[in-house]
């Protein structure tokens, strides 16, 4: 569906499903560079089995307008001031990588708007190497070619894919590039720069899941695990094998790990 936010047209996937506010809604937060199409097989999952699901795209990101933004704080409140446009007040949260930093920011500024925060491989902070700072704004296709190739495990490199007809890699490379030209240095930029999510993971007292991939060179486990502590999470979920696009290359492990969490929540 689309739903204006600050003025901009803005895309929400429903998971193929009419979406209803008054159900229990999970709101999936997408990673530097992705769309909602990284959630693709948790947003039909769902949307299918009761839940009411949205999955925007980040401004200037898939079918979405608008600049992209170039903070996390800024993103929280943009997804704060979506969950207003569409008459959602309360959500568990699923954020992934950068999203997962989103996510991190709303549940600590707007704790009324998050039931749950579940976050998937991610961490309290997202450092970004220069080289690929360098790439993601000189030269784009470059950085998507590196992050597709790092942000997968062994299984994405066999292009072992749970949707039939489909491989990881060339899936994660048209999908990064149909985000508008600079997309990318702006969500990698707005990750080198935050610093808060210490301070924020302090401040959230909801209920909470880490779900970590045993594989992950973009965001590795052991950062994953300071985070799951900061948040008092004892049992993280770590998957074996998994790279670093965890939700689309491990789908059924994640979904699982979600459905049990909802469900509790």
């Amino acid at each position: 569906m689309k739903v204006m936010v600050r003025g901009q047209e803005t895309f929400v996937s429903t998971g193929g499903r009419a979406f209803d506010a008054s159900a229990n809604v999970l709101l999936f937060l997408h990673g530097s560079g992705q769309s909602r199409l990284s959630f693709i097989l948790q947003s039909r999952f769902f949307a299918n089995r009761g839940w009411a699901v949205l999955v925007p795209d980040m401004p200037a990101h898939g079918l979405s307008k608008g600049d992209a933004l170039t903070s996390i704080e800024d993103m929280a409140d943009w997804v704060a001031e979506l969950l207003g446009a569409v008459n959602v007040t309360s959500a568990n949260v699923i954020g992934h990588s950068q999203g997962g930093l989103i996510a991190l920011e709303l549940a600590a500024r707007y704790s009324e708007k998050v039931k749950g925060l579940s976050q998937v491989a991610t961490a309290l902070a997202i450092p970004v190497n220069d080289v690929l700072l360098g790439m993601a704004k000189n030269k784009e296709p470059a950085a998507i070619a590196a992050m597709t190739d790092w942000g997968h495990g062994r299984d994405g490199h066999l292009h072992t894919h749970t949707m039939p007809g489909q491989d990881h890699m060339n899936y994660g490379r048209q999908l990064m590039a149909a985000n508008e030209s600079g997309a990318l240095f702006a969500d990698l930029s707005a990750c080198a720069n935050y610093t808060g999510g210490a301070l924020a993971a302090a401040k959230i007292s909801c209920p909470c899941q880490v779900i970590l991939a045993q594989k992950d060179k973009m965001t590795p486990v052991k950062f994953g695990l300071k985070m799951a502590e900061a948040l008092q999470v004892s049992e993280p979920v770590i998957v074996a094998g998994a790279g670093h696009m965890l939700p689309s290359e491990r789908p059924v492990e994640v979904n699982k790990a979600l459905r049990r969490f909802f469900e509790m929540s």
